[in-house]
């Protein structure tokens, strides 16, 4: 997918690191985003029977942490990516 997206013309970062803050503790690599596309819009892959509640949640926790406002959810375990249920749009209203 990263390749396809700098195809395009698009600047993709892959498995880049958000710091954590619990209290005073700062962890350099909480999590890892799975693709930062032009340092706005976060994409999360799966490859899952159905996407869940923990996967939404996910996405929602890398954004508030990142300060972003757009994430993406992909389930590439379905016939066609065409499929509404196979990506969703994340909107982080909390910037």
């Amino acid at each position: 997918m990263k390749y396809e997206l700098e195809k395009g013309g698009l600047k993709v970062q892959n498995q880049v690191g958000i710091p954590m803050i619990y209290k005073e503790i700062k962890f350099d690599l909480g999590f890892r985003l799975d693709l930062l596309v032009e340092q706005q819009v976060i994409v999360e892959i799966k490859s899952v029977e159905s996407l869940d509640e923990v996967h939404f949640k996910q996405v929602m926790t890398y954004l508030r942490l990142s300060n972003k406002q757009l994430g993406l959810l992909i389930n590439f375990n379905v016939k066609s990516l065409e499929d509404k249920i196979s990506l969703k749009r994340i909107i982080n209203t909390f910037t």
